[in-house]
Formats: structure tokens, sequence, C-alpha cells
């Protein structure tokens, strides 16, 4: 929709700018990262171009004469698209792309891109389609401006619009129906996890940043057999699966999209119905890549998306994976002062430590489980319907007055969540 150069190789400069706020480290694994996320879109990197700046550049990002810099290298080596590692204002990618004379594309839309091409099922399409407008839309009136004018011709004079407006109108019906169907998705996806509820089947989510190892740990888990890669959002349909625990236990597991720095905004709101899975889970599973030097940055990461999606609140257990990359490092089960436990070590690729993990996960949800009792007045049926669908019941008696008595079991996140959308705590009676 821009009006862009003619081009459809993947050959490719890559664009990185250090800031003074990033220590070397950080700057070291963005670099690294941004190489990564070039390969699993599928680019060719031809050269990685850096540079310093206190702070970005208002016309080109970049500077005048790094953008000079960076198209005398375009034209040498025959580029067909530049790469920057940072987001560019829509002023700043057509500024860019009027002086290299190649398409320009920005951390966003490079994360858009993989994100679309990794999209396997109806939901995840609609997502990337969501986030992929919403992201086209902050550019229409920058980089539209050849269109910015009235429809003219016989039969098409008069008030009319322009062309511009035009096309940010069918954008925004686009968005609304898409809206729409994911609306609709989510209805079903709160059906399907009623479903697990009635099933007294607590739900267990993986999350952790990008390439920490999820899938591999969730195949291992399962028997199954989702896409690994060794490349950034190798998963991006959620997946759920049973998994029997010890002591005659069971989890549904679901593995989820990975997170990364600076996870555009758009891609948050869009993936909002996947990320409910998080938000609505019994447990995390924060999947951590225990070789890297940078965890304490990632798990910040993984916890701000966290954030944004309301699910923080969420009992989290941290599951440091790949410790058959770290020297003298075992699989083991951490432990605070009072024996809670804390951490899991393991390594998925190995099959190192994964006893250990479903012993952990069976140990919190044996401590997890609550037993009440609730007196259900005669004309509040529904709200007996309501406990019969989300909690198990182990006893139901009458007393004299026609109340229900009934005892019940459930998880102590769920009981806490039925007392605050219900207001059961009027009908607790002390034990």
């Amino acid at each position: 929709m821009f009006e862009r150069p003619v081009g459809t190789g993947e050959r490719a400069v890559l664009v990185h700018i250090e800031f003074p706020q990033a220590n070397s480290n950080e700057q070291s694994e963005a670099q690294s990262e941004f190489y990564d996320l070039a390969m699993s879109a599928g680019a060719d990197p031809l050269s990685f171009i850096k540079g310093k700046r206190h702070r970005p550049e208002p016309k080109y990002f970049v500077g005048t004469g790094k953008a000079e810099e960076i198209k005398e290298l375009v034209q040498t080596s025959q580029a067909d698209l530049v790469l920057v590692n940072h987001q560019l204002s829509p002023a700043q990618e057509r500024n860019l792309e009027a002086l290299l004379q190649c398409r320009v594309l920005d951390r966003t839309g490079l994360i858009l891109d993989i994100f679309a091409q990794r999209a396997r099922s109806h939901e995840g399409k609609l997502q990337v389609e969501l986030a992929q407008l919403r992201h086209l839309s902050t550019r229409l009136v920058r980089g539209w401006t050849h269109l910015e004018r009235q429809k003219g011709g016989i039969g098409l004079r008069g008030p009319g619009e322009t062309q511009l407006e035009t096309d940010r109108r069918l954008l925004g019906m686009r968005i609304k129906q898409l809206n729409k169907r994911l609306d609709k998705v989510r209805k079903q996806r709160e059906q399907s996890r009623r479903s697990r509820q009635r099933a007294e089947l607590p739900t267990v989510s993986l999350v952790g940043y990008t390439n920490a190892g999820k899938s591999t740990l969730f195949n291992q888990l399962t028997k199954s057999s989702v896409y690994v890669a060794d490349q950034l959002f190798a998963t991006l349909d959620p997946t759920l699966r049973r998994v029997e625990l010890p002591k005659n236990q069971a989890i549904v597991l679901a593995d989820t999209v990975g997170f990364i720095s600076d996870l555009p905004h758009d891609l948050v709101e869009a993936f909002h119905a996947t990320l409910l899975e998080t938000r609505e889970a019994d447990l995390l599973l924060h999947v951590i890549d225990a070789h890297t030097e940078n965890r304490a940055k990632h798990i910040a990461e993984v916890n701000s998306v966290l954030e944004q999606v309301d699910a923080l609140d969420t009992p989290q257990l941290l599951v440091y994976n790949k410790v058959d990359l770290l020297d003298g490092q075992q699989p083991r089960v951490e432990r605070d002062d009072s024996g809670k436990v804390l951490r899991v070590w393991l390594s998925a690729l190995d099959n190192q430590g994964l006893e250990l993990l479903l012993q952990a996960i069976a140990e919190i949800f044996s401590q997890d489980r609550v037993h009440k009792w609730l007196k259900i007045p005669p004309h509040a049926g529904q709200w007996r319907s309501i406990l019969f669908e989300l909690v198990d019941i182990l006893e139901e008696q009458y007393n004299d007055s026609g109340d229900w008595l009934i005892y019940v079991e459930t998880t102590k996140r769920q009981f806490d969540k039925l007392l605050k959308q219900t207001g059961f705590s009027e009908l607790l009676i002390d034990d």
C-alpha cells in the first residue's frame, strides 16, 4: 500500500544504533537478537552497520552521515531492503526509503512479518492481520501522500472524498470486522476454559522469552510433536495437551507464543485472546534460558507483557532450562526457607529433570486445594448451579430452613476468584 520501490528479494542490510542508556552486554545481545530476527524472517544479511548516537535524529533516525553510508552500501551490494533494529516513525521510514530507494523495515515491521509467516490457525492469522493493519494505520498519512487528492474523471466528480480518506475508512472497517471475529474466538476459548474447570483440570501455561525452549519442554512433557526450531517465534499458535502428574493428578498444559524485548504493543493487543490463556491459568511455568547472561532482563521483559494482559498475579514457577550448557550444574529443585518450591533447573533437550518438574507441579497443586462449606438459601439456586459448574462438590446437605449446605473443593485461586465475582463470602460457614 506504500508507494515503495519495486523489489521482492530478501538481500538485507542490517542497521543498529547504540544509545548510552544500555550497557555493552545489553547492546551485544540486542545485536545478536536482531540478527536472529532477520534470519527467522528469511532475510539474507549482507552486512551489519552500527553507529552511536545520544538520541534519534528526527529525519532519518540514524543521522544524515550514517544514512549516506547506508545508501552507498545498499547501492554497492545491490540490497533489496534495509532492516532497522529500532522503531521508526512513519516519516522516518518514508524519508529513508526515498533516500535509499529500497524498502525499509523497522523492528516492529520485522516482527510482524515473522508472525505472518508463522501463523497457521485461523485465529492466529486473524490476530496477525489485525496487528498489521493497526501498524499500517499509523503510516497512512505519511505513506500515502501520493493519494492525497480528490477522485476525478467522468462520473467521479463531485463532493467525494480523497483516496486517502477512502482507504482509511476501508481499513477501519476491516479492523472492526477482525475485532468482531476475535470476539467470537474469545467466547469459544471461554467455553473451553469452563469445560476444563468443570472437569477439575488445572491449566498450566508455558511462558517465557522467545527461544527459551518452551516448545521442546512441551513436547517432552506431553509426548507431542509441536514444531520446534532454533529460531525466534517458532511457536505462534497455542497448543493444549493433557499431562499426567504423580499422585493421580492431571493438568492441561498450554504452549504459548514467546515474548521478546520491545514486543510491539499492537501485537500484545491483537494476541489478547491467545494471551488470556496465561491470565486464566492456575499456574505459569516461566521458562528461562539458564545459559544466557541476560536472563534477569528476559524475566523482566516477560513479566512486563504479563502485566499488560493482567496475568502478573498468576502464580509462577521458574523453570531454568538448558542446564546442560552450564558447567557443574545438575537438575534440581530450589525451595525457600519454608520448603515451598521456587525454581526447577532442568534440560528439556536432554530429558533431564522433567520428573522433578512434574513432582513440583503436583506438590504445588496439592498444597493449593481448599475445602469450604457454603450455605445457599433456597431463592439463590443460580449460585448453586455456578458452584456445580466451577468447583468439585464433595457433599451436599439441607438444614431445617431449606438452605443448601455444600462442601466444596477447588484451588485457592479459583475459590478467591469465586468470592470476588459472586459474593460467596456472605455464604461462607466457619469451619
